[in-house]
């Protein structure tokens, strides 16, 4: 059963909204759901980590890069997305510095089938470590359609601290888009917790430059 309040909820979407009205700035916020936890020890509980699929992108300027074979290059220049091939990489040459800064500029990757398995070959642990290993992409799926899902999925990982922040959408979004995405996202993370609810101590939704707006 969600504790989320649908009422507080909503009316901390509109506070964002108008906040970011009154103010407007030359680039589109994102709105942060912000999370503490409580009752969990990261050092000896499980650390959990997970991804759910949004009803609405919350990021539409997400920076993907795709790390293809040549059909899938193809299809990238078609799109009009960024991508590398198996020579590009080579040329990073495992330089810990070029691949840092290649996992820097992007917030995710996506890889053919015959690029994935030559990653820690060609890269060695760069994007691992960054939390960014490509996802798989086959010949069978469009890859506009992989890349908006890439865009819509949220990563819930706890580390070793007990607060976390993930993105869930932006101040150009409707009520209901964002209510949807917040509401999925809420409820999904609670999935992930040992005692659900028991381990969450709170919840504030903020946009990049508004105040956090306190939901649970």
């Amino acid at each position: 059963m969600s504790k989320l309040q649908s009422e507080a909820l909503r009316e901390a979407i509109g506070l964002i909204k108008a906040e970011a009205e009154k103010k407007q700035r030359k680039f589109t916020e994102t709105i942060e759901l912000q999370i503490g936890l409580k009752n969990y020890d990261p050092q000896k509980d499980k650390r959990f980590s997970g991804a759910v699929k949004l009803p609405h992108i919350p990021r539409p300027k997400m920076k993907v890069c795709m790390l293809g074979d040549a059909q899938h290059v193809e299809e990238a220049e078609k799109i009009g997305l960024d991508y590398m091939d198996v020579e590009g990489l080579k040329k990073l040459n495992k330089n810990k510095k070029l691949v840092k800064k290649l996992a820097k500029k992007y917030h995710a990757f996506l890889a053919s089938e015959a690029v994935i398995k030559q990653i820690p070959r060609l890269l060695g642990p760069g994007l691992n470590k960054a939390g960014k290993f490509p996802t798989l992409v086959t010949h069978q799926e469009p890859l506009e359609g992989k890349v908006n899902e890439t865009k819509s999925t949220v990563k819930f990982q706890l580390k070793k601290v007990l607060c976390m922040g993930v993105a869930v959408g932006n101040c150009s979004m409707d009520d209901k888009q964002l209510f949807q995405n917040i509401q999925l996202s809420v409820n999904f993370l609670v999935s992930l917790l040992k005692k659900n609810w028991q381990n969450v101590r709170c919840l504030y939704l903020k946009s990049t430059m508004g105040k956090p707006q306190r939901i649970f």
